[in-house]
């Protein structure tokens, strides 16, 4: 009995682990890889070479993220508004064609065309939106969970150190578990300074049981920003007054949120709801802003960032004061997570 128990438990822990898979391979032409809950029947796909991107999240079959008509291949030339662009050195829009940091302005340098500019025609989502730079560094897959870790040298790339002088690398794991995803990255900072940090990802969610004048959206923040018509915050906050669950029927957003509502793990949180499938976006504690976007349409943006639009101005000018920076020769790490139930 002791040896059929003793089998029993051994091959618990071989299911449990084969539930896992984490793998490289081609798709359309183009390498991605593809972490799979087979448990959970969630798969996730990434491109790093094109932003590092988490192009699909698929329960049972159904994407929690929108995804472009046509293949991977067209999505790495054009990635457009579809999954979850990672963007850095800084998130949304920046008021000038210059930044400040450590009391000191930096000028953009236009002519070396890889800013994106919007339609104020100045700079918006960083640098690294569909960046081939990244290198995956491990794929991996236990009992516990499937993940890969990928890693972007900026300080090696002349014309990315030209518009952010800060030396720094980036590493990013993407952790499926339990059928939720969990994005961490960490910031390592290379230069003698402080580097300020507005990282943000842009992450374009939907649900598939309800048409969008149907969705139900939780706002969990307090502090709303005012804007200007360029969208850039002005400086002045005003509470949060929404319903809560908020109906989207007729509600259109491109709003920036901070001072989010948090429980006793440190964790904020925003969803949406159809019917009865429900994605959940978990802030660590380190993201304090959120931005959404909706446009009516067929998916909603609730993008996790580490500083509102236009932060390092606006701290430069001090109506913005929880900029966070990265010591030098130190570190940042954070993540946020991504839970679908209903599926």
């Amino acid at each position: 009995m002791k040896q059929l128990a003793l089998l029993l438990v051994v091959f618990t822990l071989a299911a449990s682990a084969a539930n896992y898979t984490a793998q490289q391979t081609t798709r359309d032409g183009v390498e991605v890889v593809v972490l799979t809950d087979a448990a959970r029947r969630t798969v996730v796909t990434l491109v790093p070479s094109a932003g590092n991107a988490t192009y699909e999240m698929k329960v049972n079959g159904k994407d929690v993220l929108r995804t472009p008509v046509g293949n991977l291949a067209e999505f790495k030339k054009k990635p457009g508004s579809n999954g979850i662009p990672f963007l850095a050195p800084w998130a949304n829009r920046i008021d000038s064609t210059f930044f400040y940091a450590n009391g000191k302005k930096y000028n953009f340098n236009l002519d070396l065309k890889n800013l994106s500019l919007g339609r104020n025609k100045f700079p918006i989502h960083g640098l690294l939106g569909n960046s081939p730079a990244w290198r995956v560094a491990a794929v991996k897959a236990d009992r516990r969970a499937a993940e890969v870790t990928s890693r972007l040298e900026f300080y090696k790339y002349p014309d990315l150190m030209a518009q952010f002088p800060f030396a720094h690398t980036i590493e990013m794991t993407h952790r499926l578990s339990d059928g939720v995803l969990e994005v961490e990255t960490v910031l390592i900072n290379h230069s003698t300074e402080p580097m300020p940090n507005a990282i943000g990802f842009h992450s374009y969610f939907r649900v598939n049981d309800a048409p969008p004048d149907q969705w139900k959206l939780h706002v969990g923040a307090r502090d709303h920003w005012v804007l200007s018509p360029e969208l850039i915050p002005t400086g002045e906050r005003k509470p949060v007054a929404y319903a809560d669950p908020l109906p989207l029927a007729g509600v259109r957003f491109d709003d920036v949120f901070s001072n989010l509502v948090r429980g006793a793990d440190g964790r904020g949180e925003f969803w949406l709801q159809g019917k009865t499938e429900k994605v959940s976006v978990i802030f660590g504690p380190k993201y304090d802003v959120a931005v959404i976007f909706f446009g009516g349409r067929d998916n909603i943006a609730i993008e996790t960032m580490a500083a509102i639009t236009n932060g390092y101005n606006m701290a430069h000018a001090g109506t913005y004061k929880e900029l966070q920076s990265v010591p030098p020769g130190g570190q940042w790490r954070e993540s946020f997570w991504i839970k679908p139930t209903g599926f």
